[in-house]
This record gives C-alpha cells, sequence and structure tokens, in this order.
C-alpha cells in the first residue's frame, strides 16, 4: 500500500469514529466503507518485469491508442494507457536508464480515455535516456485525479519496472517511443505495470524508418 493513501484513511477513520459517536455505528458504516476503498486505491503489489530488452508497462490498464506521431520533431510511437478508478495506479520506469528532463504543465481534467486529454489535461512528462534510445513518459491527469506524484529527480538512474511515480484516481500515461520499435500491444489490450511487454527494438534496421516516412502523421 503507498503511504500517500495514510492522510486519506486518517481523515476518514476520523469521521467515522465522530459520526458513530453522534448517531451509532450505522452513521460510521459510509466513511469505513470509503476508507477500506482508499486503501485498495492505493494498493502497490510487488511486480517481476520479464527478461529482454522490450519496453514495459508503466501503468495498468487498457491500452487506448498506438498511432505514429512526430515526437519533439522525429518519427515516433505513442503508446497510450487509461487507468480507470479500479487499476492499480503506481506507475514504473518503462525502460532502464537515466532521468534527463521533467517538465510539469498545468491543465484541464477532461475524461482521460479521450485523446484531447493527451494535450489538454494537466500533465508531468519525465524523458529517459536508455539503451534504445530517449523515451518520454507523460503521467496526465483524469477527470477525477487532481494530483501527479513522481518520486525521482533528473540525473538519477532507473531500473527496468521500477516504481517512480503515482497519479490519484483515474488517469492516463502515454509513452513516447523512437521509430524504431515496434508496438507489442494493441487498442483494447490490457496491461499491468512492470510486466507487460510494450514494445520491442524493430529487427530490421530500414522497416521501421521507411514506415514511419510513409505514415500520415499525428501531432
Amino acid at each position: 500500500m503507498v503511504r500517500d493513501c495514510i492522510p486519506y484513511v486518517l481523515a476518514l477513520t476520523g469521521l467515522a469514529v465522530f459520526a458513530a459517536f453522534l448517531g451509532g455505528p450505522a452513521w460510521a458504516l459510509p466513511e469505513v466503507v470509503l476508507a477500506l476503498f482508499v486503501m485498495y486505491f492505493f494498493r502497490d503489489p510487488d511486480r517481476t518485469a520479464p527478461p529482454g530488452l522490450a519496453v514495459i508497462a508503466p501503468a495498468d490498464g487498457r491500452v487506448v491508442d498506438v498511432s505514429r506521431v512526430e515526437w519533439e520533431g522525429q518519427p515516433a510511437w505513442k503508446l497510450s494507457i487509461f487507468l480507470s478508478i479500479l487499476d492499480v495506479h503506481v506507475n514504473r520506469s518503462p525502460v532502464a536508464g537515466v532521468i534527463r528532463k521533467r517538465a510539469y504543465q498545468k491543465g484541464r481534467f477532461l475524461v482521460a480515455s479521450r485523446p484531447e486529454a493527451s494535450v489538454q489535461n494537466e500533465q508531468h512528462t519525465v524523458w529517459i535516456e536508455s539503451a534504445g534510445g530517449m523515451v518520454a513518459m507523460k503521467q496526465i491527469a483524469g477527470l477525477v485525479a487532481r494530483r501527479i506524484v513522481f518520486y525521482k529527480d533528473v540525473g538519477v538512474a532507473v531500473e527496468r519496472g521500477e516504481r517512480i511515480g503515482l497519479i490519484k484516481f483515474g488517469s492516463r500515461v502515454d509513452l513516447f517511443l523512437p521509430g524504431t520499435y515496434r508496438p507489442l500491444v494493441r487498442v483494447k489490450d490490457r496491461v499491468r505495470a512492470g510486466e507487460t511487454a510494450m514494445a520491442e527494438p524493430a529487427t530490421g534496421t530500414d522497416e521501421m524508418p521507411e514506415m514511419m516516412a510513409n505514415a500520415a502523421v499525428r501531432s
């Protein structure tokens, strides 16, 4: 269980005690149920990354976008995961590498499954330099989520599958990978943070650049 849940659980427990004092045990039931749900939401199960060099899922949830885009002037793959309020919300590093940059952007709180949430919503982006190139990960707040947490500083080395952050309540995570990678997931696939392989380096050196050059680029 993530420590971030402690203030919520303590507050709800206090309300439950107060409600029970005023009206009896039945009045405390809603607060107790909410406290149990908060503890469930902030669960933090152990995960084991699969062997190999594949980029792994940074979050639990459902894949809502697999597309070719232009990212910082270069052809890239965008892989997006929508996290419902029932998913584990601990984020993990998709690759092993060094954190080179971080950027926070204020924004709206649209439903995170909508494509425009990637651009308009509150978000935190981190760039990780890996053996396969620079990988960017966006933590995007959703309709309910109002707090993005990131544990690591610029210059810190991270391991593949290592816990690096948290988005409180419903949210979205976008991955931007070099065009030399090949996606291993499709839209509607369910993925698990730290376990599911999302993409791998392409086997052919000429295949991916040609595919990217011929693709319709989306911003």
